[in-house]
């Protein structure tokens, strides 16, 4: 089908909408190709990319060591399946052993996939270590949470978009205000196995808990025997300005869950890390994937951690987050309510009277900068890491102007 340039776009979202679910409801944008911290849709017009796939592209698209890594590979080996070894596997789960400090990894695809290994890892040691009676295992967790859209994982969701009318719910969870310590020690008993927290709460708005609550969580958990299990998909891998959200405070969690970054943008790749005494657990055939640390996937997310390896994209973050923070934080009073975040990454509550969250990504869109809405007049601003100083400046004088 021949299309007149000028109505391209609303014709591509047009067969979109009518050959896909309408699980999401994206912005009138069809993207045709990438590179750094800008796409290009359909029609030849440029955004400046602010959401970076909720963090999925912290490296910026089509990095251009992390294409190589991957074309490399797709000329040798792809698949395999973990009945076998390939030679990427071990490279892959030394390294990101390493950066997390951790004795072993376990591969997955899908940040959902590995806060469910996170979930079936921790009633398992509750059960072998701590001694918890069988299917009495329970994990606390924080309100306000997005941790994936599984069965199980909306079971303890208290957003009424991702839970309502996909029950009967998985039970074995307790829910507590996030930020509460008293809460969560309240919640906590011979039964409970883990707490699973973010150490920021992106999809909420990028919620960053009072300082001092993560040390309190960790010194909560080991002094009760339960697990700590830090959700790092979208907070981790450099976003904050630090490796791990957790490192800002010096809190180190039994164990790591990490996606999304991971993959570089280019294949879905996710991970749990933890110690001997935690995944040492699992045994053959009680848990995998098909697809779970693949060649391909190995070595794409060998040179992710490489890349932070460097410190590079973490110092990037940290010094440009500081500045994003300071020119949105001028706006507070002059259109924005309040601003959330740290490092490249920030929620910006517009004041409704004037627009909503999704009114205000369309301006922007209009305006050549891509973000998304949340929880009504709430946007994020997720930036690739690769981003200039004068690219965030400019994304930051849209914002201004639409207000």
């Amino acid at each position: 089908m021949i299309v007149d340039d000028l109505v391209r776009t609303p014709a591509a979202m047009a067969e979109a909408e009518r050959w896909t679910a309408h699980n999401y409801h994206p912005l009138p944008v069809v993207i045709s190709s990438a590179a750094g911290a800008w796409v290009t849709d359909i029609d030849g017009k440029r955004y400046l990319d602010c959401l970076a796939g909720y963090s999925a592209l912290n490296f910026g698209h089509r990095h251009p060591t992390l294409i190589a890594a991957a074309h490399a590979q797709l000329d040798r080996l792809t698949l395999t399946s973990r009945a076998f070894v390939h030679d990427q596997f071990a490279t892959f789960c030394r390294e990101l052993a390493e950066l997390c400090g951790k004795d072993l990894v376990l591969p997955m695809n899908t940040g959902a996939e590995a806060v469910e290994t996170a979930i079936k890892v921790a009633r398992k040691w509750g059960y072998k270590v701590k001694g918890v009676p069988h299917d009495k295992a329970t994990i606390v967790v924080a309100e306000g949470n997005f941790h994936g859209r599984t069965t199980t994982i909306v079971s303890f969701s208290t957003d009424p978009d991702a839970r309502a009318d996909f029950g009967p719910y998985t039970p074995g969870f307790k829910i507590v205000p996030y930020g509460d310590l008293a809460a969560l020690a309240a919640a906590i008993d011979e039964t409970t196995v883990a707490v699973l927290l973010e150490p920021i709460q992106g999809e909420q708005g990028v919620i960053v808990p009072p300082t001092g609550y993560l040390p309190g969580v960790r010194a909560l958990c080991s002094a009760e025997n339960v697990l700590f299990l830090a959700d790092e998909i979208q907070s981790g891998l450099g976003r904050t300005g630090t490796t791990f959200a957790c490192d800002d405070e010096g809190v180190v969690p039994d164990m790591y869950i990490l996606g999304k970054a991971l993959g570089g943008g280019i294949v879905p790749v996710s991970a749990v890390a933890a110690d001997q005494e935690v995944l040492g657990v699992l045994r053959p055939g009680e848990h995998g994937s098909t697809f779970g640390g693949n060649p391909l996937a190995c070595a794409v997310a060998t040179e992710v951690v490489r890349l932070l390896k460097t410190g590079e994209f973490q110092s990037r973050s940290a010094e440009l987050g500081a500045r994003l923070h300071a020119d949105l934080g001028a706006l507070v009073g002059h259109g924005l309510l309040a601003v959330r975040g740290r490092g490249l990454w920030a929620g910006v509550d517009i004041d409704p009277a004037l627009m909503t969250g999704r009114v205000a990504c369309e301006h922007l869109a209009e305006r050549g900068v891509l973000a998304k809405d949340t929880h009504g007049s709430t946007i994020r601003l997720a930036p690739p890491l690769v981003v200039e100083k004068a690219e965030l400046d400019w994304a930051v004088e849209q914002l201004a102007a639409i207000l």
